[in-house]
């Protein structure tokens, strides 16, 4: 792995002077600034209305799939589609690079923008701390569980994207691959739980509580409250850690049929 470092680094000023990389960072900043700013709206207490009782990270993050679903497939959607479409992925083999190290360097590449963007997120609470008194809005705990959820989920999610884009060399295509199982994986879960009622059988309680186990937003909101499951942690990484293979073998076998 002495090459991963080289092409991390690579990547990463790949994605900073790629155009997808800015308009995703617009658009993601001015949605989340959007749903912030309704939310401030709704903890504005009126007379005729209550002002809600969750702090305003716990609600702010139940809205996280929604910038998710676009986010993830413009930050990742290139990462071998565009390589593929351009030839330079054969260039970039033909030096002693492994499948596992590419892989990895524009994994990682992808992660940590990831993270800064929802990092600059913060500064909206930085703004609210500095104009709000009332200690209950700036409960720290929601806040601080929210961004490890974020970083815990994130690894799943830039990898399902990463694994889809080494299946094609059309980036729109990559795109598409990457939204379908994310929102599977988001909502699918819940979906079926509230709306089956065959799942309600003793018979499938075997599959009830593997759906159960794999709802994501039971995990937020256990990470919203300070409860750090290990059981969660295992599936993000597990589930991480299963896409980066594919996509090593993906990678491998063009590589060798190149």
């Amino acid at each position: 792995m002495k090459h991963f470092l080289t092409i991390l680094g690579h990547e990463i000023r790949m994605l900073l002077v790629s155009a997808s990389t800015y308009v995703a960072a617009v658009l993601f900043l001015a949605l989340m600034g959007f749903i912030f700013a309704g939310l401030l709206e709704t903890y504005t207490p009126t007379p005729s209305q209550a002002t809600p009782e969750a702090p305003p990270a716990a609600v702010y993050f139940q809205l996280f799939w929604f910038p998710t679903f676009f986010i993830i497939p413009l930050l990742t959607m290139r990462c071998f589609a565009e390589e593929r479409r351009l030839g330079t992925l054969e260039t970039l083999f033909a030096a002693p690079v492994s499948a596992a190290e590419v892989v990895l360097g524009k994994f990682g590449a992808a992660y940590l923008l990831y993270l800064a963007l929802w990092g600059a997120t913060g500064g909206f609470f930085w703004l609210l701390s500095h104009y709000v008194s009332d200690p209950r809005l700036l409960d720290p705990g929601p806040l601080i569980g929210g961004y490890v959820f974020i970083a815990v989920s994130g690894l799943l999610f830039v990898a399902v994207g990463v694994w889809a884009s080494s299946l094609t060399r059309n980036q729109g295509v990559a795109a598409l691959l990457t939204i379908i199982p994310i929102v599977l994986i988001v909502l699918g879960p819940k979906v079926a739980l509230e709306n089956s009622a065959l799942l309600q059988q003793d018979s499938m309680r075997s599959v009830h509580d593997a759906l159960d186990y794999a709802q994501v937003f039971r995990h937020l909101d256990d990470f919203t409250r300070g409860v750090a499951d290990a059981r969660a942690l295992l599936y993000y990484l597990s589930g991480a850690s299963l896409a980066l293979i594919f996509s090593a073998f993906s990678v491998e076998a063009k590589r060798l049929h190149s």
